[in-house]
């Protein structure tokens, strides 16, 4: 087990499968204590009892984001099993892609209420306790739909949008207090989420080869990469570092696009 983040208390939201459930091996493998803030309960007590597993000091708390109870009570039970909260990493989201007009009510607040309001919510419950130990990091995980508009997927890249700025304020207002705001922003990564999207096509291969295709390197990202990038920004290695947003995309985000 490596040291980076030895000693560290951070809580992952949605880190029952695919990034969260990433950052959260890369964080007890770099030393740190996780809880494990997922709504579903199966992939987050699986998640959790796998890390223990491997000796690492790993919770799982029932945690729903876009209820405030909820969200209260993981923070408490963060605090009453490890004391403090070095990290937050909220990585809890959810995909919702409309034509604009054919988004119902409830989809667009659906969207946020996970997406924007979540991260929020998570963040101001946290603060508190980052703010009396003297310090902290969060890593918020958005999108690069927070800087590109692809047709076809309103609101997710509105929210996300927000979530940069949310990003940026927050970085700013509580710098010189020893806390560093950051995000992350992932372009597509090889998830079980693609896995499931390619075999809805008559050709899944094909699907996953022509994704590929459209990417600089031929390939797209690997949830571990995501990871190792919040490793870093929740380190101590990145003490300068506040109020950015890191692209994890490959290089397709600059590319021109007709």
């Amino acid at each position: 087990m490596a040291d980076r983040l030895a000693g560290k208390i951070a809580i992952v939201t949605g880190a029952g499968r695919g990034i969260g459930e990433a950052i959260a091996r890369a964080f007890v493998q770099e030393g740190a204590a996780v809880v494990i803030a997922e709504r579903d309960v199966q992939t987050g007590e699986a998640t959790a009892a796998a890390l223990r597993a491997g000796n690492a000091r790993a919770s799982f708390v029932e945690t729903d984001v876009t209820d405030q109870h909820s969200v209260e009570r993981c923070v408490a039970a963060a605090l009453s099993d490890y004391g403090r909260i070095d990290v937050l990493v909220n990585n809890a989201g959810v995909n919702v892609f409309h034509e604009p007009l054919a988004t119902s009510e409830d989809e667009w607040r659906r969207c946020f209420a996970v997406d924007l309001d979540g991260v929020w919510r998570v963040t101001k419950a946290a603060l508190p306790a980052m703010l009396a130990s003297g310090g902290g990091a969060i890593v918020n995980i958005a999108s690069c739909h927070g800087f590109s508009i692809i047709r076809g997927c309103f609101p997710y890249p509105v929210a996300k949008h927000g979530l940069l700025g949310l990003t940026r304020a927050l970085g700013v207002e509580y710098a010189a207090r020893n806390i560093r705001v950051n995000a992350i922003a992932p372009g597509y990564i090889e998830t079980q989420l693609a896995i499931d999207y390619w075999n809805t096509f008559a050709d899944p291969e094909a699907e996953r080869r022509r994704t590929y295709a459209m990417h600089p390197p031929g390939r797209i990202g690997r949830p571990e990469e995501v990871a190792m990038t919040a490793v870093f920004l929740g380190s101590d290695e990145a003490p300068f570092i506040n109020a950015a947003t890191i692209v994890i995309d490959g290089g397709r985000s600059v590319l021109y696009h007709e």
